[in-house]
């Protein structure tokens, strides 16, 4: 019986895509060996890898017999770094497909979180033959909300610690990222810092990227009613950096969608309510 080792070490894996214009190295995580394959995309923070957004939703998802792959977006973890001065959404959903393709990946189940939210939905709209089931949490198109300004305060915080990469910016940021911040420890405030400042590229393309196109995420509102896939929204009531009416968007417009949202939780619901989480994926994943 071959037993599987949920570390970022020994998980990575690094795979050369070329899809469209996008050219690049894409680092990913694997784990599993089963059938259906789960991918997960991460969101845009700092410093943020799908490993660090979904290290603890893997062990559930490979125990129930997924194949699971935990994608570095270009501009994010060991990937390569890139510029994008239109749509990131749709130069994740490329490294997405490039990815799938190399790896003989026909069809998959997606979760993105946040950016990643925007990124499966682009994908999904352009490729609806290889997708399974979708499951977004906390993005999946932009637009403007009808009760917060935006840039919402949360977005704020975000694209001031990539120009000032610094643990005071770090812990203003993260102090609204979740509900309750009692949680964060300095050690690991610390751990996310060092993991931002190792690569300096991927802050400073991200800054450029803004003043080239301030809006990288479009609004795909008016597409969302051809979306056929199954979809799961998961979304926490006190989200801070993308408002819960989006969510409510979402479910209002893809036909075949469910909603589940978390009180008492912000923007990263899969480390807030780990176990829930979990729970609501499998069930989803499983059910007819």
């Amino acid at each position: 019986m071959t037993t599987t080792v949920f570390t970022e070490e020994q998980s990575s894996r690094f795979v050369d895509i070329v899809e469209d214009d996008l050219k690049a190295k894409i680092h990913y995580n694997e784990f599993g060996s089963g059938d259906e394959t789960v991918i997960m995309l991460h969101g845009s923070g700092p410093g943020a890898t799908s490993w660090a957004n979904f290290s603890q939703n893997v062990e559930p998802l490979v125990n129930a017999g997924y194949r699971v792959i935990l994608l570095d977006c270009p501009g994010w973890g060991k990937s390569d770094p890139i510029v994008v001065s239109d749509s990131r959404s749709h130069v994740n959903a490329k490294a997405l497909k490039g990815t799938m393709d190399a790896l003989g990946i026909k069809k998959a189940h997606l979760i993105g979180n946040s950016m990643g939210g925007h990124s499966v939905t682009a994908f999904t709209l352009d490729n609806p033959e290889r997708v399974g089931k979708l499951i977004l949490m906390g993005g999946g198109t932009g637009g403007l909300s009808t009760f917060t300004p935006m840039p919402t305060e949360g977005i704020k915080r975000l694209q001031a610690l990539y120009r000032q990469p610094t643990l005071e910016n770090l812990r203003a940021m993260m102090d609204i990222f979740v509900y309750d911040s009692s949680s964060l420890t300095d050690e690991l405030l610390q751990q996310r810092l060092d993991n931002i400042l190792a690569n300096q590229e991927h802050l400073d393309n991200f800054v450029k990227s803004l003043d080239l196109n301030p809006r990288q995420f479009p609004d795909f509102g008016g597409r969302l009613t051809t979306i056929q896939a199954p979809t799961l929204i998961i979304w926490g009531r006190d989200d801070r950096f993308v408002p819960m009416d989006a969510a409510l968007r979402l479910v209002a417009h893809i036909p075949n969608s469910e909603m589940h949202l978390f009180n008492r939780c912000g923007h990263w619901v899969q480390w807030e309510h780990k176990n829930r989480f979990n729970a609501l994926v499998l069930d989803f994943l499983k059910g007819e």
